[in-house]
C-alpha cells in the first residue's frame, strides 16, 4: 500500500526538521579547532587536582594518562628526583626506565632528546624510537621530569613536551604553596595561642582564687569553664570550626571575665540559628571579643558593654563585636592590622585578619571603625560556602566528676 501525500509530505517535514536540528547541534559545538581546545582543557582539569598534591606517587599515577591524552604519544613517564614515579602507555617497558632516561633533564635543568640508540628496545614492532624529557620546576628547582616516548623527536613534540611539563610545574608550585599555606596558618595560630594564654591565665586563675573561701561551688564552676575554654583554645588538629563552637567558647571567657570585673561588663550576644554551622577559622571571634573586653575597660571607670552579632547575610554570615569603651587611634589599629597585631597590645587584631584574608581573599578581611573615646566596633563576612572550608567534629568535653 503506497503512502498517501499528506503522509509523505509529513514524512519530508520531519526529516528536514531532524536533518536542520543535527546541522544545528554540530554548529553549536564550534569549529574543529574549538573542539581540540575544548578537549585540551578538559583534559588538562582533569589532571589538575592530582599534580595539585605535588610530586607523589598516588598523585602522579592518577595524572599521568591525562598528560599521555595530552602528548598523544606512544608512552609517558613522570618522575621525582630518584624514582619513575608512574608510566602510562602501551610502550609502558620503555617508561619504567625513564628515572634514567630523565637523568640529563634533571641535572641541567633543560630539555633533552634521545635517540634511538638511548631509548630503542630493539623490537621490531616496537612505536618508540625517540624520547624527550623535561625538566619540572619548583621555584627554582628541578623536582621531577616529564618523559615522552614516540616515533620520533620533531621540533613539534618536542615543543609540546615543555609546554605540558610547564604546565605541570605550575601545578606543582600551587601545591607548594598550598603547603606553605598550611604550614603559616598553623605557625599562626600556635602564635596567637601564646598570645592569649598566659595574661588570660594569670587573670582567670586570680578571679577563681577570690571565690574560693567565699563561695566553693562559684569558684569550682569558673574553674571548669577555665578547663573548657583552655581545652579548645590550646588544641591541636584542624583549622576550622562551626560558629556554635567558636562562640561557645567565647561565652566561658566571658563567664570567666565577669567573674573578675562584675557588674562594669555587661554582655549582650545576638546570633541568627541559621548560621551557627558556619564553618570558620579555628579562634577567629574570641580574640576580637578579648579585645573588646580589655580595651574597653581599659581606662574606662564606668560600665562598658560588649554586643557581640552573627546575623544572615545571604550567601555569608555578617559578624560584629563592638564595645562603647575606651576607643583607640586609628593609627594604632593600623598598626596592629600591618604587624600581626603585636602594636598596641591588640590580641591577635592582624592574625585573625591575616588568617580571614588566606582563607577567603582579600575582600573578607576585618573592618575596624573606631576612635578615641568612642569605642570600637570590628566586623567581617564569612561565606557560608568556601572550597576546603569544612569544620572538624569538637572534641569531646572531660567533665570533672562530681564529688558531692
Amino acid at each position: 500500500m503506497q503512502a498517501g501525500p499528506a503522509i509523505v509530505a509529513a514524512l519530508v517535514v520531519a526529516v528536514v526538521g531532524l536533518v536542520a536540528f543535527a546541522v544545528y547541534r554540530r554548529r553549536d559545538l564550534g569549529t574543529s579547532a574549538d573542539r581540540v581546545t575544548f578537549d585540551t582543557l578538559h583534559t588538562a582539569s582533569l589532571a589538575a587536582p592530582s599534580l595539585r598534591e605535588g610530586m607523589t606517587e598516588q598523585g602522579a599515577e592518577r595524572a599521568v594518562r591525562h598528560l599521555r591524552t595530552l602528548l598523544g604519544t606512544a608512552a609517558v613517564a613522570l618522575t621525582d628526583r630518584s624514582r619513575t614515579l608512574a608510566t602510562d602507555g602501551y610502550a609502558h617497558h620503555h617508561a619504567e626506565a625513564a628515572i634514567e632516561h630523565a637523568r640529563g633533564a634533571l641535572d641541567s635543568g633543560r630539555t633533552e632528546v634521545l635517540s634511538a640508540r638511548e631509548v630503542s628496545c630493539g623490537e621490531p614492532d616496537c612505536p618508540v624510537r625517540a624520547a624527550v624529557a623535561s625538566p619540572v620546576i619548583d621555584g627554582d628547582t628541578v623536582v621531577g621530569a616529564l618523559v615522552a616516548y614516540g616515533r620520533g623527536s620533531s621540533a613539534i613534540l618536542v615543543r609540546a613536551v615543555e609546554e605540558v611539563a610547564r604546565w605541570v610545574s605550575g601545578q606543582v608550585e600551587l601545591a607548594s604553596a598550598d603547603a606553605q599555606r598550611g604550614r603559616l596558618v598553623e605557625a599562626e595560630l600556635r602564635a596567637l595561642r601564646a598570645q592569649i594564654s598566659p595574661h588570660f591565665i594569670y587573670n582567670s586563675l586570680t578571679a577563681v582564687a577570690s571565690f574560693t573561701r567565699t563561695d566553693p561551688d562559684r569558684a569550682r564552676e569558673l574553674l571548669l569553664e577555665f578547663a573548657d575554654f583552655t581545652r579548645y583554645a590550646l588544641r591541636r588538629g584542624g583549622e576550622f570550626t562551626t560558629l556554635a563552637e567558636e562562640l561557645r567558647n567565647i561565652e566561658r571567657y566571658l563567664v570567666l571575665e565577669q567573674a573578675r570585673f562584675g557588674p562594669r561588663l555587661q554582655v549582650s550576644l545576638r546570633v541568627a540559628p541559621e548560621v551557627l554551622q558556619i564553618a570558620v577559622p579555628f579562634l577567629v571571634v574570641q580574640p576580637l571579643v578579648e579585645n573588646a573586653v580589655r580595651h574597653g575597660l581599659e581606662g574606662h571607670a564606668g560600665t562598658v558593654r560588649v554586643s557581640i552579632a552573627a546575623v544572615d547575610d545571604g550567601p555569608a554570615a555578617f559578624i560584629t563585636v563592638e564595645d562603647d569603651g575606651a576607643g583607640a587611634e586609628p593609627d594604632v589599629i593600623r598598626a596592629s592590622l600591618e604587624h600581626g597585631g603585636a602594636a598596641g597590645g591588640s590580641v591577635g587584631l592582624g592574625n585573625v585578619d591575616a588568617r580571614l584574608r588566606q582563607v577567603y581573599g582579600d575582600s573578607f578581611g576585618l573592618v575596624v571603625e573606631t576612635a578615641a573615646g568612642a569605642g570600637t566596633r570590628v566586623s567581617f563576612r564569612v561565606p557560608k560556602f568556601a572550597p576546603g572550608v569544612h569544620a572538624d567534629p569538637p572534641a569531646p568535653r572531660a567533665r570533672a566528676a562530681d564529688s558531692g
